[in-house]
């Protein structure tokens, strides 16, 4: 299987349009995105400077707006066996190239998002600083100590710690056994509590939105889960704003569904990175120009996808959003015929337990797992075709 990961604040660069703007319609796609954002994103992705881009209501929109151009060069769309993944704004690119949001929608989330952030900042100073080395569970404890929030965990050894400029002061004169910090040129404390003015704008913006059900893998950075439902996404999409990043946890899901590859939507670089460290044997890319469009072909043409092969038959699989004890429904039998939202069995967890539905109308032609077996996030459960082949 084969993952695609699309990059989050931070990995902006000025200039990072240019070299896009000679593929045929991207110049148009930029123009389209500028319009449902107001910015002229044609202006700030090739002679805006460091500076400018920088600006979180800027940058949000300007990396969703390359990494939705990105996918659409490369054919990405809701059909194929994948996993989609992506850091904090990231998610929204993610969810573009899941099928679950249209392109301008996501650019228009993230206008939404970067500037609603950008006015929490405002409010009161705040920062975050990234904590390179110690014990991952050691070092989240004394960011926590200190009055902080663990914002992040990226895995390969690094966490980031958010909140006031004084606390990140007295943690940076004495970090954490092993680690080290480096603050970072960000206009505040992301994903924390001091972004919830943000969330209730996001929310209020959400109900305008259409969304749908990913097709591909979806998950999310809240728990490294997979998210089945639209409903679900966009919930998870305006929370996200005051809840940490755990992106450790969506590489331990790309390690349990077997990923032998991923890719890094432009600009890429950082999140293949942190995957060298913690997907050890996985082949990884990171797409930075157009000269790197045919590499990344060439990657996803070595890989199975829908409708590849004389015989191959195109199928939805059902994945568990959670990790539990799977149940499936009495009676139901391979070769049966499902309706679309036709429940198809339970995963119970500790505390609760989930219904699994069918996402289409077609033939359950495998289950993947069977009565009483424990199942983790994000892994598939039941294989079900189209059945007009």
């Amino acid at each position: 299987m084969i993952a695609v990961f699309a990059p989050g604040q931070g990995s902006q660069t000025p200039g990072m349009l240019t070299p896009w703007l000679d593929l045929p319609g991207v110049t148009e796609r930029v123009g389209a995105f500028s319009e449902v954002t107001g910015l002229d994103l044609l202006r700030l992705g090739t002679t805006a400077d460091a500076d400018e881009i920088k600006d979180t209501a800027v940058t949000q929109p300007l990396l969703v707006a390359l990494g939705v151009i990105v996918a659409e060069q490369l054919g990405l769309d809701a059909s194929g066996e994948r996993v989609v993944a992506g850091h904090s704004v990231g998610e929204l690119t993610a969810a573009a190239v899941s099928g679950a949001l249209r392109g301008e929608d996501a650019v228009a989330f993230a206008a939404r998002r970067g500037a609603a952030m950008a006015a929490a900042c405002a409010l009161t100073p705040t920062g975050m600083a990234a904590l390179l080395g110690g014990d991952p569970d050691e070092v989240a404890a004394a960011i926590e100590a200190a009055g902080l929030v663990p914002a992040n965990r990226n895995g390969a050894g690094q966490i980031v710690a958010a909140g006031s400029l004084d606390d990140l002061e007295k943690l940076a004169a004495e970090p954490p056994a092993g680690a080290r910090v480096r603050p970072l040129a960000v206009a505040g404390a992301f994903h924390t509590h001091y972004m919830a003015s943000a969330e209730e704008t996001l929310a209020s913006f959400a109900d305008q939105i259409d969304i749908a059900d990913p097709r591909p893998i979806l998950l999310s950075n809240a728990d490294g889960r997979a998210v089945t439902t639209g409903g679900d996404l966009i919930a998870r999409l305006v929370r996200q704003v005051t809840l940490p990043v755990r992106w450790d946890l969506c590489l331990a899901t790309c390690r349990d569904l077997g990923v032998t590859a991923a890719l890094e939507l432009a600009p890429g670089g950082t999140l293949t990175g942190i995957a060298k460290r913690e997907l050890p044997g996985v082949e990884l890319l990171a797409i930075k120009t157009p000269d790197d469009l045919a590499a990344a072909g060439r990657l996803m043409d070595s890989r199975p996808q829908h409708g590849q092969g004389e015989h191959f038959l195109p199928f939805r699989m059902v994945v568990t959003p959670v990790k539990g004890v799977f149940t499936p429904v009495e009676g139901l039998t391979e070769g049966d015929r499902v309706r679309n939202g036709q429940p198809l069995g339970v995963v119970r967890t500790n505390r609760d337990e989930h219904a699994i539905v069918a996402p289409i109308d077609g033939v359950l032609d495998e289950w993947l797992r069977h009565d009483g077996d424990i199942v983790g996030a994000g892994l598939p459960l039941v294989r079900i075709s189209d059945g007009d082949h």
